[in-house]
């Protein structure tokens, strides 16, 4: 079942990041800096491959979150969402606005993609104990 549940989390967030990448597209692609375009869309495109790539680092953090749940005893969906919460919050988004910071980039960037990453943690981690 610990497999189950790690994937259904990483499709959570997946699916939740297609959205959240789809509603902030614009104000992302400007706060990123990234070419577009005279059709308003990223010059180059996406690929598969950045797709496939990112479901198997979403697989990553969700076996590692699972990991971590088990050993520190996280069980329940309130307690997987706020420590999901958390982990997206107070690790991922200070790490992303970091990085950001150091490549002079606007704090909007950090803003969405510290947004999305608490949000899919949150997701993840209420899957993960929903699932177990």
């Amino acid at each position: 079942m610990e497999i189950l549940s790690v994937l259904g989390a990483a499709l959570a967030a997946f699916v939740l990041g297609s959205v959240w990448y789809m509603v902030l597209a614009e104000s992302w692609m400007d706060a990123a800096k990234i070419p577009k375009d005279e059709d308003g869309k990223p010059e180059g495109g996406m690929t598969a491959g950045i797709f496939a790539g990112s479901f198997v680092l979403q697989l990553i953090v969700a076996g590692m979150m699972r990991h971590v749940f088990s050993t520190s005893g996280v069980d329940g969906i309130g307690a997987g969402f706020i420590s999901g919460a958390g982990i997206g919050l107070f690790f991922i988004s200070p790490w992303i606005a970091i990085n950001n910071m150091y490549a002079m980039r606007p704090i909007r960037l950090s803003l969405i993609d510290g947004g999305y990453a608490t949000v899919a943690c949150a997701a993840m981690g209420l899957v993960l104990t929903l699932l177990s």
